[in-house]
């Protein structure tokens, strides 16, 4: 199947790769607005065809399917023309900029029987798989704590205000965490609160890049989302992923001090290294009677190894008929709820949901 690939940044440049080694797939046009990027990974590519924008590249190559790695402002739009063009999708978290426009590309990709795969790249990871199965065992209701500061500068802090000129770090980066949360819950979600604070003037008015949402479920579970970016931001904890049930907490930790201290490197985002579990387990004396247990998971997939487990999901997809339903619904549900956070953020009260 010919694929388009759409941005040629680091999302775009690790699917480009999957799709490069997938014998299903042929790489056949890269799109990108910087003529360095695309130039490079062209070469990396063996000579692939470089496009400057989207519209010409898709008359031209007319692909099987588009690889959606842009900015967020733009997604709804490039979906919008790859599925009533008859291609399949797959496109990078969050699926569009509103509620609307998500449902609205669900409900074409429906419509026109297409299959549309959204990269919420941790439903692919498997000791983020394996976190979500313990957390389930653990009793209602549950609180999940999860953040992920991002301290950047240069490039990185250049990309970071790109992203903001469409949406906020809790909206962009919270729609995996949040989708993580409902799918620990399987609870409905029913209110949302956040806070927000503008760090810098160099964001586009009315952007904040520090925010922080609670959502609340109807079985009473809590979750707690932060995300900060910018020169500015502290890398003391930066990393926390951490649920307690009643019965216990499970919690990603760098028990091998292998992660890195560096919040700008990519891999360390999805790196979890183990995992511990602690169970509330007491005796006649009130004294634990169970060790915390560990589980290794040094052996998970590297950035690419996800990107290329994505790019197999949506190869099954396609050759097997997959019905996507499900996942597009948990697709729009997480960005309802992240959309309601920014909102709250914005006119400081909780929203209902």
């Amino acid at each position: 199947m010919s694929v388009l690939v759409v941005g040629c940044g680091n999302m775009g440049s690790s699917h480009a790769r999957a799709y490069h080694q997938l014998e299903d797939f042929q790489v056949v046009g890269l799109v990108a607005r910087g003529e360095t990027s695309r130039n490079k990974l062209s070469e990396e590519l063996g000579g692939v065809k470089t496009f400057s924008d989207f519209e010409t590249a898709y008359a031209e190559t007319k692909p099987d399917v588009v690889s959606i790695n842009t900015y967020p402002d733009t997604h709804a739009a490039i979906a919008r023309t790859a599925i009533t063009g008859g291609s399949h999708v797959f496109i990078e978290k969050p699926l569009a900029e509103t509620v609307e426009e998500a449902a609205e590309i669900a409900a074409l990709a429906k419509q026109h029987n297409r299959k549309v795969v959204v990269g919420y790249i941790l439903r692919v990871h498997p000791a983020w798989q394996k976190f979500i199965e313990v957390a389930q065992t653990l009793g209602k209701p549950l609180v999940m704590r999860m953040n992920l500061n991002q301290q950047s500068c240069g490039k990185d802090w250049a990309t970071h205000k790109a992203l903001m000129d469409s949406m906020s770090p809790i909206v962009d980066c919270g729609v995996h965490y949040v989708d993580v949360m409902c799918q620990m819950t399987r609870s409905k979600p029913i209110r949302v609160s956040a806070v927000q604070a503008r760090l810098s003037d160099e964001l586009k008015p009315g952007m904040y890049n520090y925010g922080q949402l609670q959502v609340t479920f109807e079985d009473g579970s809590v979750g707690w989302y932060e995300a900060g970016w910018g020169p500015m931001m502290s890398e003391v904890a930066y990393f926390v992923k951490d649920v307690i049930g009643p019965k216990g907490c499970v919690s990603i930790v760098d028990r091998e001090g292998e992660r890195s201290n560096d919040s700008s490197d990519v891999d360390s985002h999805t790196a979890t290294n183990s995992l511990r579990v602690h169970y509330q387990d007491r005796d006649g004396n009130d004294e634990f009677t169970r060790k915390d247990e560990w589980i290794d998971t040094t052996d998970e997939p590297d950035h690419d190894g996800l990107c290329l487990r994505e790019q197999e999901f949506l190869l099954n997809a396609i050759k097997n008929d997959v019905d996507l339903t499900d996942h597009l619904t948990d697709a729009v549900s997480s960005l309802r709820i992240v959309l309601a956070a920014d909102q709250s953020a914005r006119e400081g009260r909780t929203i209902d949901l």
